[in-house]
């Protein structure tokens, strides 16, 4: 391949276009119209009785967890398979990661871990199941382990749109869901999340801390034909609300959503095709029925069979002019959780395998067919120099 394939990129239309010029034109750039029609069109998307719009992923993930009553001495369970957005809001409110090892074909969280965990920790307060590469998580069997111990449920579900678990999409299943739209995920803004919940006064706290913990919100203070200057400051907020110009973006995203996932859907197949008798596993997918997002596309190298490691296989994948990534250091590797919580790499047996043999692909609706026959081309080449 002549040019180099990034690992990712968004696919941004003229209607994004169009929409952000829009409102620039309008003279309103922050939280107003916008932001409130793409939380409309989010909550009906995805079947949930509220939506609401933030910066990030992290912001809506640290509001969830406040609104739930999380606070210091308290306990999260979530997997070590993740990025560190996930256990470190759990650190804002002073509480503590309960880290859990993964299954070896959806790296979703262990049920029969999380029981273990539950069993041998005190003070826990919530479970935080990650939908890892847009498989969704075992719900059933998180939702009946939380009911028996009286635990919130809040799903990361940055990954995860639009994810469906037994026919239902994700976003209305447990107590808060929070998706993420940064510039790599299945709809993007750019930066930008969104939180779901079935409880509005989960909603009206997140929103009322989304913002300074006022009361109301600017949009509502600026744009009536009455003096509405009063506002009260009703607790020590956050700044995590979304700009109109982000939603403007992800109004139009969301409406190609489901082409986004066809598209991703149709590349992975392909790679399935091709990968199959090469020295590596291919992606499982636990529910074939269900809808899986394919935020990414993970290989596990068979490291038995070749002659290089899993770095050196993404060195000469970079030499064929292909972008991968790894997908993830597990936390309890990572420096500030293994020195706090004094972490081995082999505590957690299955991620520590996973992490040693993973490789992410290109995965996006932006590359074309010639795109993904280039990266099948170079795995296959690669495979084959460094096969034993």
């Amino acid at each position: 391949m002549k040019n180099f394939l990034p690992f990712a990129l968004p696919l941004i239309g003229e209607d994004e276009i169009t929409e952000v010029v829009d409102t620039l034109r309008s003279g309103w750039l922050t939280t107003g119209k916008k932001t409130v029609q793409f939380e409309s069109d989010f909550a009906e998307f995805v079947g949930a009785s509220h939506a609401l719009a933030v910066n990030s992923a992290t912001s809506g993930l640290h509001l969830a967890l406040e609104a739930v009553g999380v606070g210091a001495g308290d306990k999260v369970i979530t997997t070590t398979y993740t990025f560190t957005a996930t256990a470190e809001v759990i650190r804002y409110l002073g509480a503590d990661p309960i880290l859990i090892d993964i299954e070896p074909d959806t790296f979703n969280m262990s049920p029969e871990k999380l029981r273990q965990a539950i069993a041998e920790n005190d003070n826990i307060k919530a479970i935080m199941p990650v939908h890892f590469a847009g498989q969704s998580c075992d719900m059933d069997e998180i939702l009946a382990i939380a009911k028996e111990h009286d635990l919130k449920v809040i799903e990361d579900a940055a990954h995860a749109l639009p994810t469906t678990y037994k026919g239902t999409t994700i976003g209305s299943i447990s107590d808060i869901t929070v998706y993420s739209f940064y510039v790599t995920k299945t709809i993007a803004t750019g930066e930008g999340g969104m939180i779901t919940t079935e409880n509005k006064e989960y909603r009206d706290r997140m929103k009322t801390m989304r913002l300074h913990g006022i009361n109301r919100d600017v949009f509502d203070r600026y744009t009536s034909d009455k003096p509405s200057w009063f506002y009260e400051v009703v607790e020590p907020g956050y700044k995590y609300n979304m700009t109109d110009v982000a939603a403007s973006i992800g109004i139009h995203q969301l409406k190609q959503a489901n082409a986004f996932q066809q598209r991703r859907e149709w590349i992975a197949n392909q790679f399935n095709e091709a990968f199959a008798d090469l020295p590596m596993m291919t992606p499982s997918v636990a529910r074939p029925d269900d809808t899986h997002a394919w935020h990414l596309y993970v290989l596990q190298l068979d490291l038995d069979k070749l002659t290089v490691n899993r770095d050196k296989f993404i060195e000469l994948m970079a030499k064929e002019n292909i972008g991968t990534s790894v997908h993830f250091i597990p936390l309890h590797l990572q420096p500030y959780w293994r020195d706090r919580y004094n972490y081995q790499p082999e505590d957690y047996p299955v991620a520590l395998d996973v992490f040693n043999r993973a490789m992410s692909l290109p995965i996006y609706p932006k590359m074309t067919d010639d795109d993904v026959q280039n990266v099948i081309n170079a795995v296959k080449k690669v495979s084959k120099e460094v096969l034993k």
